[in-house]
């Protein structure tokens, strides 16, 4: 049994067939074949069974994949410590954080490290919406601080750092505010809906929260939406800490919207798993993985 098998065995269950592994792995189809058939023969049973245009695992093969996978796991994070023991400190780290998210928790790390490792510069980006998503696949950011919608769960590998809560607000005197209530979608079709545009182009606009058929003015960031929304010119979601001081004076009041309740969406650290993590990485991540842990003993 060696390690090619086994990659092997994983990306014809990744991709589906046999062609599509060996064009991943960057092989001859034959040679995969071939592995995974000295593979079956040295276990004494079938992985796959070939009777349809897709191979499928066998109810054996489905058992020794679900070990496979946690075997390849524990070697991909191996490799990673060997890379971050045997490289330099990295010039740069990029982090992509979404801009619904307070800085507070990573802005101690982040300073820790700084101390350790002056001569690294660790670069911090606020994107929008898909941005930071966009920012990892693309190989411009090292680390991202975002939620999971449309990250590629199995190529990427996350901790814990916080929620965020977006609440759907207007101004006292727009007029969805003068009564009480929840708020028809229909009627709030009359009203203006106030969106942050994306920073991660096409694939990743903004695809949640948003009111269909009703008119929409779109701004760059949460501020210029708070201040639009505070001018009593729409309404629309706004992460809870960035507005505790108007919804404490009344500034802000929150609205009760059909199908659009306050929405708690859990944020990430999140990395790419092919992506080796330098020293300075290293240690962030190390530093947020303790920061996960012990959140989670308190709770």
């Amino acid at each position: 049994m060696t390690l090619d098998q086994l990659n092997a065995l994983d990306a014809i269950v990744a991709t589906g067939t046999f062609r599509a592994a060996a064009e991943r792995l960057n092989k001859a189809q034959s040679a995969v074949s071939h592995q995974i058939r000295k593979l079956e023969a040295e276990l004494g049973f079938d992985l796959f069974s070939r009777d349809a245009y897709r191979p499928s695992l066998t109810s054996e093969g489905e058992v020794f994949f679900r070990e496979t996978a946690r075997v390849l796991e524990q070697v991909r994070g191996l490799k990673s410590v060997a890379a971050g023991l045997r490289s330099e400190q990295e010039p740069k780290v990029a982090i992509a954080m979404t801009a619904t998210m307070s800085l507070d928790p990573i802005l101690k790390v982040l300073a820790d490290i700084g101390r350790v490792f002056p001569g690294t510069h660790i670069q911090v980006a606020t994107e929008m919406m898909g941005g930071p998503v966009a920012r990892l696949m693309a190989g411009e950011a090292d680390l991202i601080v975002a939620g999971l919608d449309g990250v590629p769960i199995d190529d990427v590998e996350t901790l814990p750092v916080g929620t965020v809560t977006i609440r759907p607000v207007a101004s006292p005197d727009f007029p969805a505010s003068q009564r009480s209530g929840v708020k028809s979608r229909r009627e709030m079709q009359s009203y203006t809906q106030v969106i942050v545009s994306g920073t991660g182009g096409p694939e990743f606009k903004q695809s949640r929260d948003l009111l269909r058929g009703g008119q929409r003015w779109t701004v760059s960031d949460f501020e210029a939406k708070k201040s639009v929304i505070k001018a009593g010119m729409g309404w629309g979601g706004i992460p809870e800490h960035m507005m505790q001081t108007e919804l404490s004076n009344g500034t802000l009041m929150p609205l009760s919207v059909e199908g659009f309740p306050s929405r708690h969406t859990e944020i990430f650290a999140i990395r790419r798993r092919d992506q080796p993590m330098g020293k300075v990485m290293s240690q962030i991540w190390s530093a947020l993985d303790v920061r996960s842990s012990g959140d989670n003993q308190t709770h």
